[in-house]
């Protein structure tokens, strides 16, 4: 694959030197990552992964620093990287294009599916998609690993290379032999982090499709897609649900089951995080769009809404205005709320927002954006990661299975 860039300031750049090129920016990259003028970010992120024993490995602390350059949010928005390109006026626009389009790495757990010249092309077993990647220390990066094998590894693009990779950072190899172990993580890693799978534009649509046959098995199997429960209730009802969509599953694709335990009531496929079984109820949600949630207190904030005369009340007052203020809690329980209450959403906001001439309908919205805009700066997104056939194929030992998926769920607590 021959890749040549044009470049206003150093003419013709071929791949080879797009790659060379790289290798000395992330090295004066680094340098200034770790100048002093981010110490009172980075240090406290090493400390914080060295522990008590204030030991950490020369590979964690270069996954630490690498994620520090490229993700992590400084004070006003701007990552290293911003910082770093505002500072080098001497920059090429394709040194600039290259640097910025380090911003959006991808992170995975990959499979080599073959060498190419001094790359390799992988699988990323999250996302499923390929990326043919190359590393600036040179091809000696791949020495050693063979086609089967697997990589946990962080990319970023050339971003003038069309469809080219760098590693960037600490990368792991691991054998044939851990395809379980491998599969596993790549499993966990697509549920906590949906945002990797759905890179993938067929993802997006898949979970969506998936999203709706669970809400709607949902709904049939508990009575409705809102329900407020004790934790104790919540968490039988959840597990029998999850245990009736196993069985449901299992027949009408017995072959997948094979060898596998269907988890009962001794064994349950979801127990609430602290934080919501200590409280008095719980609301589950399992929304069109936001997908299924978890919010603690939910029946104290709807007694809040039906009788707006218990905004008088401290703790229902602290309530509503944890569920306001958290951005761990998306619009959604406030407006099925003020939806499900429209007489008395107004006196409720009047009450504790201290504004006579307060309308939900006029004014709600607004509110909800000032207060959450996070949730409204992003494109919505399934509430189920949809995992594809090689990943389906390695977490079932080798035998061939159907898509399946991998359960997002939003848990607010109020404490």
């Amino acid at each position: 694959m021959a890749i040549a860039v044009r470049d206003a300031d150093h003419g013709e750049r071929s791949l080879t030197d797009l790659i060379e090129r790289s290798a000395e920016l992330k090295g004066e990259l680094v340098a200034f990552a770790r100048s002093a003028r981010f110490d009172r970010w980075l240090t406290p992120l090493l400390l914080e992964a060295a522990g008590p024993e204030r030991r950490l490995g020369e590979g964690d602390a270069i996954r630490i620093i690498d994620h520090f350059i490229l993700r992590y949010r400084l004070p006003g928005g701007a990552t290293v990287v911003d910082r770093f390109v505002a500072s080098r006026r001497d920059l090429s626009e394709v040194d600039r294009e290259m640097l910025l389009g380090w911003r959006g790495p991808v992170e995975g757990v990959f499979e080599i599916r073959r060498k190419d010249g001094d790359g390799v092309v992988l699988l990323n077993l999250v996302d499923d998609l390929e990326y043919r990647v190359y590393s600036n220390v040179g091809p000696s990066a791949f020495r050693g690993v063979s086609k089967g094998q697997f990589l946990l590894a962080c990319l970023v693009p050339i971003h003038s290379a069309d469809g080219v990779w760098l590693i960037s950072g600490m990368m792991s190899s691991y054998p044939k032999s851990s395809a379980t172990e491998i599969a596993r993580a790549a499993v966990q890693l697509a549920a906590g982090q949906p945002e990797l799978v759905f890179r993938n534009p067929e993802k997006i649509e898949q979970g969506w499709q998936r999203m709706r046959e669970d809400r709607a098995a949902f709904v049939e199997f508990c009575g409705g897609d809102e329900l407020v429960l004790p934790p104790a209730e919540a968490e039988d009802l959840l597990n029998s649900y999850y245990r009736h969509r196993q069985e449901a599953t299992t027949a009408a694709h017995p072959d997948r089951a094979q060898g596998r335990r269907l988890p009962g009531l001794d064994f349950p496929a979801f127990e609430l995080p602290r934080g919501l079984a200590d409280s008095e109820t719980i609301g589950v949600i399992y929304d069109e769009v936001d997908g299924m949630n978890f919010y603690a207190d939910y029946g104290m904030l709807r007694d809040l809404f039906a009788d707006p005369a218990l905004t008088g009340r401290r703790k229902h007052q602290d309530l509503l205005r944890t569920y306001l203020r958290e951005d761990s809690i998306a619009p959604l329980p406030i407006r099925r709320l003020a939806a499900a209450h429209p007489e008395t959403t107004d006196a409720v906001f009047r009450k504790l927002l201290r504004k006579p001439g307060f309308s939900w309908a006029e004014h709600g919205e607004d509110l909800l954006r000032r207060r959450k805009p996070w949730y409204y700066a992003q494109e919505p997104r399934p509430g189920v990661s949809v995992i594809g056939e090689r990943l389906s194929e390695l977490a079932a030992g080798g035998r061939r299975r159907k898509l399946t998926r991998a359960r997002r769920v939003s848990v607010a607590s109020s404490r």
